[in-house]
């Protein structure tokens, strides 16, 4: 069942987005070569805690493992899709990578990814990363009551289909509020015209994952991190919306 949400309890979410978006602008700032990983998650959670507010993903099991995910955020690097977890590895010159932050604050979650290109990256990635931007920016446009759900995903597939990248299927957006992950899932591939009305009050986490090679994934031996099959690069965005009278309303942006 989709829950649309009232003005009011958007208006809670947007709190915790834009507590998501602050401690993505931290960790951009001390993103450069030489950092470990388990550093940034340190910062996020220290921020996030600072704010009154819980990190969503520490803990978390989800339905791909049965180990609790045992950081705050997920950086993935490189070849790795998402669900990075963060540890002794050091970031380096020419690395792709994606910091994703969910947290919960007065009730209700807000959920974002961004990546980074550090220092001079390769124009592989460079591509990649533009797509990937794009593919998130394009489906947030069809975030219009009265479309469907699959314009959403069908924006995203396209973008990636101009370049010659794929997506990832095996995992999605979806929806979220007094839950992390409530229905719909949003594929990232699929024709436009499908699946459920967009209506006002829906809140929708899109999450465009494309591949520079196959869009097959494996899971590490961690139970959490998920890489590209061929090991090339991979690209992740996220943004919580709402749809609203007035169009998409993005929460996790400032």
């Amino acid at each position: 069942m989709i829950i649309c949400k009232s003005r009011d309890e958007i208006m809670l979410m947007r709190q915790a987005g834009k507590i998501v978006t602050e401690v993505l602008l931290k960790i951009e700032e001390n993103l450069k070569p030489g950092i470990q990983t388990l550093y940034l998650d340190r910062i996020a959670e220290e921020m996030i805690y600072r704010y009154k507010a819980v990190p969503a993903f520490k803990g978390y099991v989800g339905r791909i493992s049965t180990k609790p995910y045992p950081a705050s955020i997920c950086v993935s690097i490189n070849e790795e899709v998402v669900h990075g977890i963060p540890g002794k590895r050091k970031v380096a010159e020419g690395d792709l990578v994606s910091i994703d932050v969910g947290v919960k604050h007065r009730g209700f979650y807000g959920d974002a990814a961004r990546s980074y290109k550090v220092g001079n990256v390769s124009s592989a990635a460079e591509k990649l990363y533009r797509a990937a931007s794009d593919a998130l920016n394009l489906s947030i446009e069809k975030c219009i009551a009265g479309n469907r759900l699959s314009d959403l995903s069908n924006a995203i597939e396209s973008r990636a289909g101009m370049d010659s990248f794929s997506v990832v299927r095996v995992f999605v957006g979806h929806g979220i509020g007094k839950r992390m992950h409530e229905d719909p899932q949003i594929l990232n591939y699929g024709l436009p015209g499908q699946g459920p009305v967009l209506k006002k009050g829906m809140v929708l986490a899109i999450e465009p994952m494309l591949n520079q090679g196959t869009g097959d994934v494996e899971i590490l031996e961690d139970g959490w991190t998920v890489v590209t099959a061929d090991r090339k690069l991979s690209c992740h965005f996220e943004d919580t919306v709402a749809i609203t009278q007035d169009g998409p309303f993005i929460l996790t942006r400032l």
